[in-house]
């Protein structure tokens, strides 16, 4: 199947070609399916063309966005080494020295600049909530509320939104890279209908062993668990396409994305 994109008034709408005379359209509503020969009867009202949406952390580094219902949420994983006010994020590399912190702290999967690159850097939750903002400036580290904004417009139940550990169906899957260049296969469900491009990054444990390139994708949120000493995470996994969602302590090390004031 291809996927193709529509611009619909101001909003980029994504749409796939079930077979060569339907194609499936994505809204915020679902989706509806046309004949390709109803698609070319319609006649779209098309403003300006609305430039690619870019924002800069204070290290330099330039992220893509991308607008999915009413939010705008960073298409990459943050890399930034420095809080908005200049201070840097210690990078520890030491896993007894990450395992006993209490204190703010990021890295790079096993220490490797390469993997940065691709997957941007591991923080956590100590350096995810300080007050100095690890978030460009008009930007801020994802809630667990926003993060259930996003789940529902991709088609996920109130209800089931709410709860813990696995939940939805192929929601997760519109949030993956497709293919298997980074993805461990099956890569489940991924189509990356919505151009979040969540990548495989892994994570750090609590004991500062890293684990699980390629499997799966761990987000913090920005809300804590305090009677528990937790805060909430997102996770996507290549052997199904649902979005785990539970409590972890805030030394763990996770990937952060990033959503537009």
């Amino acid at each position: 199947m291809r996927i193709v994109w529509i611009i619909i008034g101001t909003v980029l709408l994504p749409a796939q070609f079930l077979t060569s005379q339907q194609l499936e359209i994505y809204t915020e509503n679902g989706k509806d399916t046309y004949s390709v020969a109803e698609i070319d009867s319609i006649t779209f009202d098309i403003p300006e063309y609305e430039l690619p949406i870019t924002v800069t952390d204070i290290d330099g580094n330039v992220y893509q966005a991308v607008t999915i219902g009413d939010q705008v949420w960073m298409s990459e994983n943050l890399k930034v080494t420095r809080y908005r006010n200049g201070d840097s994020i210690p990078n520890v590399t030491d896993p007894e020295a990450w395992e006993t912190l209490t204190t703010d702290a990021c890295c790079e999967y096993s220490n490797d600049t390469n993997n940065m690159e691709i997957y941007g850097r591991l923080y956590n939750f100590y350096a995810v909530n300080d007050s100095r903002g690890i978030a460009p400036e008009g930007w801020h580290v994802a809630t667990d509320e926003e993060w259930q904004t996003l789940e529902k417009f991709l088609g996920m139940d109130e209800v089931e939104a709410g709860l813990i550990n696995e939940r939805g169906t192929d929601e997760g899957g519109k949030l993956k890279q497709a293919g298997t260049e980074y993805w461990k296969s099956p890569n489940k469900g991924a189509t990356n209908i919505w151009r979040f491009n969540g990548l495989p990054g892994g994570s750090r444990s609590e004991n500062g062993e890293f684990v699980n390139l390629g499997y799966y994708a761990d987000f913090w949120t920005a809300t804590e668990l305090p009677d528990i000493n937790m805060a909430m995470r997102r996770n996507l996994a290549y052997h199904e396409a649902w979005i785990f969602r539970v409590g972890i302590p805030y030394n763990a090390g996770y990937s952060v994305r990033c959503i537009k004031d």
